[in-house]
């Protein structure tokens, strides 16, 4: 009986130890994509502390920090994955995530809101909202972070 369960502890810890080797070496290049980003944001607008991280795979892939600038004054950073240029916009010139949200529900009815991020198409800063309709089906609507206008929707997935 001994040996039936340090075998089973065995192969548990094995198991276990490739899961986190796999999940490591899985964010390892998201977490090198932040830190060059924030360097790049640092070294080229007046971002002086990283807050917040997220990832936007649109037309183009664009890093978006949330932050603090030099004054103190949050601001979110929209940094390009290839060479371009970096889009600074402090947080009060736009519409909130609350705000993008609440347009969606003026418009649409979802069941359920899987993501809300910032991203980025044809220099304009945006907010994509991810969720599901009625029958699970997956809808995208996008909010210009400026003025909080509808900009597209892609529907029914």
């Amino acid at each position: 009986m001994k040996k039936i369960i340090i075998i089973s502890l065995l192969i548990f810890s094995i198991i276990l130890g490739s899961g986190i080797i796999v999940y490591l070496n899985a964010v390892e290049p998201v977490k090198a994509a932040e830190k060059e980003a924030i360097e790049r944001a640092m070294k080229e607008t007046r971002l002086s502390k990283a807050e917040d991280f997220q990832l936007y795979h649109g037309l183009e892939t664009y890093y978006v920090i949330k932050g603090k600038n030099r004054a103190g004054k949050s601001i979110y950073v929209w940094v390009p994955e290839k060479e371009g240029q970096i889009i600074v916009r402090q947080v009060t010139d736009g519409v909130s995530k609350q705000e993008a949200i609440n347009k969606l529900k003026e418009e649409k009815n979802p069941k359920k809101i899987i993501s809300v991020r910032l991203g980025m198409e044809k220099n304009i800063p945006l907010w994509e909202i991810y969720y599901r309709t009625e029958g699970n089906l997956i809808n995208y609507y996008y909010v210009d972070f400026k003025t909080g206008e509808w900009l597209k929707k892609i529907e029914n997935l």
